[in-house]
């Protein structure tokens, strides 16, 4: 364990000094090509700190929030784009949070005291019936050779975006405390995602949309639209999206399981992407003629996220073991504030899991 600790100080010492280093650059040289290559050894270096990390919370953050989010908000800086690009250039401290974490700093507003997050404010009551179905959860997993298969990893389902959900709105106040920044919301509610497309572009997992549209998404479409015309380039624009975010999360699984990737990931977001351009396709050639009613459309779009995870996505995030690792390095914490002293979170047993 204090080989893990160390490995974090260590990496996040060094990708510190990187950005502080991305941002000297950004004062001296002009937005392009040249600013990309001198900030490409970075990109390189922030793929590769994760791997010093074998926890699932401290590798598998560090990959979304260093090599993921970080890297490709540092591709947009080079030319000019994203919540890094700024004028007047960012301060150094709104610079280094905003490349690290998933917020967004108001503009326009002089003093950073009165930003405020995106996500609605929410007091502990509001997630009190939560807390209380993760207890349920956990017990009744006690009891997981009983179940369905598909009930199991339901389960799984909610651990995920409860876990998600409860870490972003710890970071909203964290970070609206110490710099006064607005942070992207995770998650709109997407039970009530009348489409998948709506699904993955205005209800799942903002943050990355919102990276992966102008770094894939719109040159996707500029490259395309000498080749297709322009009431159709969405639709390849589309499905390279969702590929580059399938080979994403096919990383951060051998990030955190170090097992050979089977590729059922990236097959998963392609299928995504494929049925989102068949979405397209389908409102544009038919309009509103084709709109069924809210409750079904909600229903078809859960029921095809759902069996498509079932199918691709649950097995190899499964393989990683990530609960039971999760809960040995929360004793391993418990162990620590408990006896004063660092071990290795591989020398306790999960009850639960």
């Amino acid at each position: 364990m204090k080989g893990e600790t160390y490995n974090l100080i260590l990496d996040w010492s060094i990708a510190l000094t990187s950005l502080l280093y991305c941002h000297t650059i950004g004062m001296f040289i002009v937005q392009g090509k040249t600013r990309f290559l001198v900030i490409f050894p970075v990109i390189l270096l922030f793929l590769y700190l994760p791997l010093n990390l074998y926890s699932v919370f401290h590798c598998g953050l560090t990959f979304f929030f260093m090599s993921w989010l970080g890297s490709f908000k540092l591709i947009l800086y080079a030319f000019g784009q994203g919540p890094l690009s700024s004028h007047p250039n960012l301060p150094l401290s709104h610079f280094i949070t905003t490349a690290c974490l998933p917020i967004k700093i108001i503009k326009n507003q002089p003093n950073p005291s009165h930003q405020i997050t995106k996500i609605p404010q929410r007091s502990p009551k509001d997630y009190a019936p939560r807390v209380f179905l993760l207890f349920i959860t956990l017990k009744a997993y006690s009891y997981k050779e009983k179940f369905h298969p598909l009930f199991a990893t339901s389960i799984y389902a909610y651990y995920i975006f409860f876990a998600l959900e409860l870490l972003l709105a710890l970071t909203a106040s964290l970070v609206r405390t110490m710099v006064g920044a607005e942070l992207e919301p995770q998650f709109d509610e997407p039970h009530h995602a009348t489409s998948v497309q709506n699904f993955w572009g205005k209800r799942w997992n903002l943050m990355v949309s919102s990276i992966l549209r102008p770094t894939v998404y719109h040159p996707s479409r500029a490259i395309f639209s000498h080749l297709l015309p322009e009431r159709w380039v969405s639709v390849p624009a589309v499905l390279a999206t969702f590929l580059v975010s399938g080979i994403m999360h096919e990383m951060i699984f051998y990030y955190l399981g170090r097992l050979n990737p089977t590729w059922e990931v990236t097959w998963f977001f392609v299928l995504q992407g494929v049925w989102v351009g068949t979405e397209i396709v389908v409102k544009k050639t038919m309009g509103p003629r084709f709109q069924p009613p809210p409750v079904v459309s909600r229903a078809l779009t859960l029921a095809f996220v759902m069996i498509t995870s079932f199918w691709l996505f649950f097995p190899p995030f499964m393989r990683i073991d990530p609960f039971a690792r999760f809960c040995r390095e929360c004793l391993a914490v418990i162990g620590f504030f408990k006896h004063g002293h660092l071990i290795s979170f591989v020398e306790y047993s999960c009850p639960y899991f």
